[in-house]
């Protein structure tokens, strides 16, 4: 028989429910020992520690949801799904994530509304959900354009046209309103106009719907722009002048808020040939965003920036965030500086944080640094210092690749556009070795924070991204068979594991494919002050440090270095102290909320780019495949658009669920991720976003069609192999 702490800790594990006869098979229990477990459970159910229904006689954790559950809408993440929290949560931990993956409800469920959802475990406190019900609704307000009378809501999911009331005399087609709507839908749905927004054609509506439709805060509080404007640069005091060093930014080049500066040297020490001494200053947000200040409430609201292509909505007001923070060349700021020293193979030896006042001798673009990477152009003036910096990066690369760090490829899109707000162009951004020099010595900081605070047992905001679940992995393992890679990933699988992977099919037609699917694979990465490591940075301890003027969790994470240091009195509050669970979840849900209206906007200023583009032929991948259709993104552009299977007319296609593909019943032209194929754009909703296509020709002309026993046999294998995953 188990010890009651040996029962109580196994269930806790669990993150679905389970039964007793599965408890006695763990632990060998037999014969009369049931009785006594029987007992057991009831006295951990009398405690409160464990839950149980009558139906199965199933029994789960307090800390674990049941099969079905009440659940309050919070938010949208970048994918577009829907997140959600427990309603009622009565565990002393942190409330588990669910994202509903799928959405019965009509209309379709949004932010604030109260469901009914069926949810099922992925990772560590997380969960996908099936939205069933509406219990009730939230604030009914929705971002919609009008045109001739009713109005159409810009989110793409909701169909309905609605009759708008009370809208003033001035109203025109095309105008951004915001409307209420009834939480009840009647035949002939309506509208109540709140006010207008704006107008379709204007050069940022893509922006402004984004920032309405996602309830990003843009004003400041009164207060908060009064203690910004009273802010200025502290007196050196008991901070260690560093201003003789010569830190330089290195930024994109349009950048306005520099959150660090680098410098490096060959180390002295002779005990350290071939190594380095290494700086990172970053601002001293925790100086000027006090806890519990005006400030730090907007900050801690917002949770971080937002970039839009045509503006950035700041953490903090702009005297802040472009002003007295942000690392400006020639002037002299406050900053917490790691101080780092590596040996000849990367490896860090020691490091040390303290608190300063430092001077950026040049702002540096990854252009310019990058032509010295290249050898095309030299920095003048700071030729010995940018090539130690150079120097540093590949001892830091040689060590991130002996670490095992998961390799993606995942193009990011980028809109450029002019200064009337025009789109000149849409591209894939590249990410050249510049990039990555700032990247890794940020996380060679981040690492030195994390590390310091867990040795000082202060309480720390770490960045934690768990392992792959084994649902997830058990679809990345039925794609990798049906494209003839015999490897089956388990739950201990390392960065590495997945690398060999990607490695296999580099070059080949399943490289796009394989690389959707092993990041499709990966749980979300988020914030919070349990420590479980960071699994894609292959990573025991890692908590964000290097952007507090975009990040609040960098000005926790700076707050408690500061308490763990005894660097000042402007640390961890004793109310955050206990309240960084809270914390933790609001700003991995902001970061989210951020990121999907960011994506939305991307979308629209897509679609607008491409309006007047209807008929035309381009090059594509597809990028998802369902039973309703493929989702497509365009080669040069990466707009994401969808084939709908009314557009596959010449056949019927059957989804093959385990390898991602459609197939014809008829013809056997098959349809899978990764597949490029040449595609028209048929409709084009700027608005909303929303791409149609349909394929450039009717492949069925190349293809001989099945005869009536080919057809016969593959329908009776696509049976058999239906009826083993049901039985399955």
């Amino acid at each position: 028989m188990p010890t009651m702490s040996e029962l109580t800790d196994f269930l806790n594990k669990q993150t679905r429910a389970i039964n007793k006869r599965d408890i006695a098979r763990q632990f060998g229990i037999k014969g009369d020992n049931r009785v006594a477990l029987k007992n057991m459970l009831r006295d951990l159910k009398n405690q409160g520690i464990i839950q149980s229904v009558q139906k199965g006689r199933r029994i789960f954790t307090a800390e674990a949801l049941p099969e079905q559950v009440i659940v309050e809408i919070t938010g949208m993440d970048s994918m577009g799904d829907l997140m959600a929290r427990p309603l009622k949560w009565t565990a002393d931990t942190a409330e588990p994530q669910i994202i509903i993956v799928k959405d019965k409800l009509n209309p379709p469920a949004g932010i604030g509304d109260i469901v009914q959802a069926r949810v099922k475990p992925v990772g560590n406190k997380l969960y996908e959900g099936e939205a069933l019900r509406r219990v009730s609704a939230g604030e009914n307000q929705m971002v919609a354009v009008y045109r001739a009378g009713v109005v159409y809501s810009v989110d793409r999911r909701i169909k309905e046209a609605f009759d708008l009331q009370h809208a003033p005399k001035n109203i025109q087609n095309g105008d951004l309103l915001i409307v209420d709507i009834p939480p009840i839908r009647s035949l002939h749905p309506t509208a109540e106009f709140v006010k207008k927004i704006g107008n379709e054609t204007e050069a940022f509506a893509p922006t402004l719907i984004s920032i309405y439709q996602h309830n990003i805060p843009v004003a400041f509080s009164e207060g908060s722009e009064k203690q910004a404007e009273k802010a200025t640069v502290p007196p050196l005091g008991k901070r260690t002048d560093l201003r003789a060093i010569p830190f330089v930014t290195i930024d994109g080049a349009d950048a306005r808020d520099f959150d660090d500066a680098v410098w490096a040297e060959p180390d002295d020490n002779l005990h350290n040939k071939g190594g380095f001494h290494i700086m990172i200053g970053i601002a001293d947000v925790a100086h000027y965003v006090q806890s519990g200040s005006y400030l730090d409430m907007d900050a801690r609201l917002r949770g971080n920036s937002v970039y839009f292509p045509d503006r950035v909505i700041p953490m903090l007001p702009f005297e802040l965030s472009n002003g007295v923070c942000s690392l400006n060349p020639n002037q002299t700021r406050a900053a917490m500086v790691c101080e780092i020293w590596i040996d000849k193979t990367g490896h860090k030896i020691k490091h040390r944080f303290v608190r300063a006042l430092i001077q950026s001798v040049r702002r540096l673009t990854y252009e310019e640094v990058q032509s010295v990477i290249d050898e095309k152009q030299m920095i003048v003036g700071l030729e010995k210092e940018i090539q130690t910096l150079i120097e540093v990066y590949h001892l830091l690369k040689q060590k991130r690749n002996q670490r095992g760090v998961l390799e993606l490829d995942v193009p990011e899109r980028e809109v450029v556009l002019n200064d009337k707000g025009q789109i000149v162009d849409i591209h894939l951004r590249i990410q050249t070795d510049s990039h990555k020099l700032i990247e890794e010595l940020m996380i060679l900081a981040n690492v030195s924070a994390a590390e310091t605070l867990e040795n000082k047992g202060v309480s720390a905001m770490y960045r934690v991204h768990d392992r792959p679940s084994s649902q997830k992995l058990e679809t990345l393992n039925a794609f990798l068979n049906s494209i003839g890679i015999r490897q089956t990933l388990t739950e201990s699988a390392e960065p590495k594991d997945f690398n060999d992977i990607l490695l296999k099919a580099k070059k080949t037609v399943n490289h796009y494919a394989l690389n959707e699917f092993v990041l499709r694979s990966q749980s979300q990465a988020v914030y919070s002050p349990e420590n479980i490591g960071h699994f894609g940075l292959a990573l025991d301890r890692y908590a964000h440090f290097t952007s507090p003027i975009r990040r609040y969790a960098d000005i926790m994470v700076h707050r408690a270095l500061i308490t763990a240091l005894k660097l000042g009195k402007d640390g961890l509050s004793e109310d955050e102290k206990h309240t960084f669970d809270e914390i933790a979840r609001h700003i991995s849900q902001t970061e989210r909320q951020a990121a999907s209206a960011e994506q939305d906007a991307l979308d629209r200023y897509t679609a607008r780019y491409l309006a007047d583009k209807i008929g035309a032929k381009f090059t594509a991948r597809i990028s998802s495949v369902t039973a309703f259709g493929l989702f497509v993104s365009l080669d040069n552009t990466g707009a994401d658009g969808f084939i709908p299977m009314s557009n596959l007319r010449f056949d019927y296609f059957e989804y093959d669920e385990p390898a991602s593909r459609l197939i014809g019943r008829n013809t056997a032209i098959e349809y899978h991720i990764g597949q490029t194929i040449q595609v028209i754009l048929k409709e084009c909703v700027p608005v909303t976003g929303g791409l149609i296509f349909e394929l450039a020709s009717n492949p069925f002309k190349k293809v001989n069609p099945l005869s009536r026993p080919q057809r016969k046999q593959r329908i009776k294998a696509q049976n058999k192999h239906r009826s083993k995953r049901r039985g399955k």
